[in-house]
């Protein structure tokens, strides 16, 4: 996950440099569309978040904080354009089994592959069923792994906020799966993440 921003990156693309913003793009564009699939689950709609969030970026080069990461920022931006383009568009979901490839290890024996990929359906269907506060929370928390502090920042919310949704989030999981709590044989301990 790209944390750091290369140095001087936003004062070039303020003072207009064409160049730096093609590569703020390239620095930024992966976890901007990595969230977009996650919570669009198409990756068309994904695309054209990107696109509107780097957009968006462009126009406001002039107020980007030049001392950290404007990652965050781009975060909450895509997000709230998901949101927006879900409630416009009524996407349609796909499943987010693709895009959790850290649970299970491909190279295991068949068997603990089909294993595996059943417990990713299953998760799947659990966080598809959650409130989309509680989705942004596990995408960003577990999917991709940031802070709790990092979490709250993109989606513009306090860290005791996002404790609870995940708190919540988790609870409702639990609940609807009381029988996936444990990861298959030879499995990640990442696929433990929704257990006790």
């Amino acid at each position: 996950m790209t944390r750091k921003q290369p140095v001087g990156l936003i004062s070039q693309m303020q003072r207009g440099d064409p160049d730096a913003f093609e590569e703020f793009f390239n620095t930024y564009r992966r976890p901007v569309y990595m969230t977009a699939l996650a919570i669009t689950r198409d990756p068309f709609l994904a695309e054209e978040v990107l696109q509107d969030c780097f957009v968006k970026a462009y126009r406001a080069r002039h107020r980007l904080r030049t001392d950290c990461s404007p990652l965050p920022w781009l975060q909450r931006v895509t997000t709230n354009l998901c949101y927006s383009r879900i409630a416009r568009r009524r996407a349609i979901m796909e499943p987010l089994t693709a895009l959790i490839t850290n649970i299970a290890d491909l190279t295991s024996r068949p068997d603990q592959v089909v294993e595996a990929r059943e417990i990713m359906e299953v998760v799947q269907r659990g966080i598809d069923a959650l409130p989309p506060k509680q989705q942004t929370a596990v995408v960003l928390y577990y999917l991709h792994g940031y802070s709790l502090a990092e979490s709250a920042e993109i989606a513009a919310c306090n860290v005791g906020t996002m404790k609870s949704r995940l708190h919540y989030a988790l609870k409702a999981l639990r609940r609807r799966l009381p029988e996936e709590r444990r990861a298959p044989a030879g499995a990640p301990a990442r696929a433990k993440a929704f257990g006790p």
